[in-house]
């Protein structure tokens, strides 16, 4: 009886275990205790970098004593100590208990679960019009952006490729980094990321996984214990950037991410054996700092807090973020969590945050950027496109996509249906056959020298299928090439893996109309037996290039994936006084680097360069010009960079006619929460005239002003407490834009603009109102000396209850040919004589 009673106690034992513990969860705990930029910074006794380094050690220290004198041993594991930007840590808790004891206990601030982060150019610098607009005037291309270092918090990079070479880059003295005082970060060597490959481009690489490791989703054999880039994402080099595969958006791969915001110059994008161009950075000149802290299956926040923290910490100038929330976050405001916190104090140290919008798009309120801190960037389409054409057999003509080289010659091929030309005994199925996916059902005879007819299925849709696994069929089989036809159960024009670069000919004819007529001609010209078995195909064609671009000039285009505003105060998706995005950027079919490694995406894996779309494409080349206009102006703050980029945007496109947006099924004309102020206009932003400037206080007025927010949240959040004197409303902060979600009957605007154009310059104001609204300036007519600041005053009084957002804009027209443009997006409840 005694081993069964033993039994009977162990059992008893194992439940009560079971009770303590929880599923193991990391949080991340802020402390009261203020964190070291804070500490050395103080006006009274500023502090030397030994002392602040002395300071972090004690922070370190203690948070290790404070969790030793709380948590049993073995209850918790400490993952990070944030010490630069929040003073905090973050802990992976094994029992309940450890967090009970945390939230009681002295000198905690506040306490936020983890979450899990999903991930979210040849021709782009022309379109822009840098060569000829911005790089001139900074020394050239390949200076352009010297000095500036970008941060760039995502999968790693790939040191090898020649974007990120020192060889090709020079700088204006030779490589070395002129303002190398500033940086202090480090190159943590590791696997497929030696020492050396620091090399002068990169000046700096760490990675960041202890989350993922405690939730078991860090593979050491796939995804790289070091800085190398095993996903791709992270190769388009601009800024610390943490990128993250946002709702519907392709993989991005940091490599393309960092090259597209500072990429060497002109650098061969070779793709299949074939010279798509010459892909440029936005600033050139620039260096590249790598902060790991994504992998293929994603990241985690506690992980992506820590690399921004050191990335301050290092002396970055720009943090480039092409990652955001899957969904907008819980609480009182999605302003308050710890990587918006984290974020703001970015701000406050002087680096300049810039996110992708998010890929939610055409919806409303699908924005995943939020704080006005940060700038928000759109994706547009550019005017280049790549088109395919098939010619047939009886003259017909049908237009589609593939990069794939043409047929030989001019000589028409026969064409074959894949059910046609396969085994009657296959073992895969009709649809693996139909799609094209199995060579082995392929009679090699029947298929040699045919273009094969295959069918594009859901397998595609699900991601069972790809258009490269067609195209390596084609090739084991023998076939002249293919031909993609629409399922009409599908019928969709967005076809997964159009911009995969293909070594056979092939085109995927990516609407009903042209499908059915190939079919219908097919059909036609094959002879069939009694038995229905084809016995003679007779209808042929051939496949055009379809490698070479061609330039519309109508652009640009908001895309339909980018997200929209209006912005959100929370998750009851209450909308905010605050414009997002901020600005658009080309997001569309993006050439960048692209890590071979990348586990991410099977269309692209292997390959140097990738042709990819979302708004983390657009986010790199709103870094980029940031970057060129920081080297210009060091001493502008971030808002003044972002109300730069802001104010000189474009709303019209090519032609001069409004730009438009890609909604569902139609085009229709773009609007502020489409676009934001309008589409980058590098070569007026390095010379805006006019910027508005916003501090840190101010961003703290804001969120006191937050509909829904008490004091205490704010000071839980911040770390200080509201002010006083506050604002009455979050309108009021200065922001290059102003957004009213709520207007009943009246409000005031202010407004603060400072001349930064070195001359006294006189300014004229227009106004454009938005309907069912009354606005006045105050001045119309001003002057302004250099380095000067004056105040506007907006009335803005509502006439008409519109129950809707209606959209205007304040033109400042200068003396000196500077014009500077803030938008309005105002919803009327109801006006003063309803």
């Amino acid at each position: 009886m005694a081993p069964i009673s033993i039994f009977f106690l162990l059992i008893s034992f194992i439940k009560i275990w079971d009770s303590l513990l929880v599923e193991a969860k990391v949080f991340m705990v802020l402390m009261e205790d203020e964190p070291v930029i804070s500490y050395k910074s103080k006006q009274a006794h500023p502090r030397s970098d030994e002392e602040a380094m002395v300071y972090k050690e004690s922070m370190i220290s203690g948070h290790d004593i404070f969790l030793e004198s709380l948590l049993k041993t073995g209850s918790y594991t400490k993952l990070y100590s944030y010490t630069h930007l929040l003073n905090g840590f973050a802990i992976h808790v094994t029992f309940e208990e450890a967090l009970d004891v945390l939230q009681s206990a002295k000198g905690v601030r506040t306490i936020h679960e983890d979450i899990k982060m999903v991930k979210l150019t040849t021709h782009t610098p022309e379109f822009l019009g840098i060569p000829t607009g911005v790089w001139p005037t900074l020394g050239g291309a390949r200076n352009s952006g010297e000095g500036v270092v970008i941060g760039m918090i995502d999968t790693g990079i790939n040191p090898n490729h020649p974007s990120f070479s020192r060889q090709s880059f020079q700088g204006s003295n030779g490589g070395a980094r002129s303002t190398g005082s500033k940086f202090k970060g480090k190159c943590a060597a590791g696997e497929g990321f030696p020492q050396t490959a620091c090399n002068g481009k990169i000046i700096g690489a760490q990675y960041f996984a202890h989350a993922a490791i405690a939730a078991n989703d860090f593979n050491a054999t796939r995804d790289y214990a070091s800085p190398f880039d095993a996903d791709g994402h992270g190769r388009q080099v601009t800024v610390y950037k943490y990128c993250v595969y946002m709702k519907n958006e392709v993989n991005n791969n940091l490599c393309h991410t960092a090259s597209t915001a500072a990429g060497n110059h002109q650098i061969p994008v070779i793709a299949n054996g074939f010279n798509y161009g010459y892909a440029s950075g936005m600033a050139p000149g620039a260096r590249i700092a790598v902060y790991k802290a994504l992998y293929p299956f994603g990241g985690y926040m506690s992980d992506v807090v820590a690399a921004v923290d050191q990335a301050v910490e290092d002396g970055v100038d720009i943090l480039s973020l092409s990652i955001g929330p899957s969904s907008v976050p819980s609480g009182p405001s999605a302003f308050l969590n710890v990587l918006e916190m984290e974020l703001l104090f970015a701000t406050k140290a002087g680096v300049l945050v810039i996110q992708a919008a998010g890929n939610g798009g055409p919806s409303s309120s699908s924005i995943l950027s939020f704080s006005p801190w940060i700038t928000s960037v759109a994706a547009s389409i550019t005017d280049r496109k790549y088109n395919n054409s098939i010619k047939l057999g009886n003259g017909q003509s049908f237009s589609g996509t593939g990069l794939a080289p043409p047929t030989a010659g001019e000589v028409l091929f026969p064409i074959a249906a894949a059910v046609d030309v396969c085994s009657r005994n296959m073992s895969g199925g009709f649809v693996l056959v139909e799609s094209c996916q199995d060579s082995e059902s392929f009679i090699p005879s029947l298929v040699h020298g045919k273009l094969i007819i295959c069918t594009y299925t859901f397998d595609f849709e699900f991601e069972a299928a790809s258009i490269s696994t067609v195209a390596d069929t084609i090739k084991k089989v023998g076939g002249a090439g293919f031909i993609i036809t629409m399922d009409p159960d599908i019928g969709s024009e967005q076809v997964k893996g159009t911009t995969v670069t293909l070594q056979v000919p092939g085109i995927v004819l990516n609407n009903m109309q042209a499908s059915s007529a190939l079919w219908e001609y097919y059909n036609s010209h094959t002879m069939r037996d009694s038995h229905g078995a084809a016995v003679a195909f007779t209808a042929t064609a051939r496949i055009l290039d379809g490698r070479q671009a061609i330039y519309t000039g109508q652009a640009p285009i908001v895309a339909s994936y980018s997200s929209r505003g209006p912005d959100v105060n929370n998750a009851l998706l209450q909308t905010a006084d605050v414009l997002k995005p901020n600005v658009m950027a080309p997001g569309s079919s993006i050439w960048a680097a692209w890590s071979p490694n990348s586990e991410g995406d099977p269309y692209i894996k292997g390959k140097e360069f990738a042709l990819v779309s979302g708004t983390s494409m657009a986010t790199p080349h709103i870094a980029g010009v940031a970057a060129l206009i920081k080297q210009k102006h060091p001493n502008w703050s971030p808002s003044a960079i972002t109300s730069a980029m802001m104010t000189t945007a474009d709303i019209t496109d090519r032609s001069g006619a409004p730009i438009l947006a890609q909604q569902s099924n139609q085009l229709a004309n773009a609007t502020s929460f489409d676009y934001g102020s309008g589409a980058i206009n590098p070569a007026r932003a390095i010379d805006p005239g006019l910027v508005f400037n916003t501090k840190f206080k101010h961003y703290i007025q804001f969120l006191c002003a937050v509909p829904g927010v008490d004091d205490e949240s704010v000071r839980r959040a911040v770390g200080v407490g509201c002010p006083t004197k506050r604002k009455a409303w979050c309108s009021d902060l200065n922001m290059a834009s102003v957004t009213v979600s709520n207007l009943i009957g009246s409000r005031k605007v202010l407004r603060r603009v400072t001349n930064v154009a070195g001359e006294k310059e006189k300014y004229q104001v227009i106004v454009h109102e938005p309907m069912g609204v009354s606005v006045t300036v105050s001045p119309r007519v001003f002057d302004i000396s250099a380095n000067k600041s004056r105040h506007l005053r907006i009335a803005l009084e509502a006439t008409q209850a519109t129950n809707a957002y209606k959209f205007g804009e304040i033109v400042l027209e200068g003396s000196r040919k500077h014009v500077v443009r803030v938008p309005l997006a105002v919803y009327v409840t109801s006006s003063l004589g309803s």
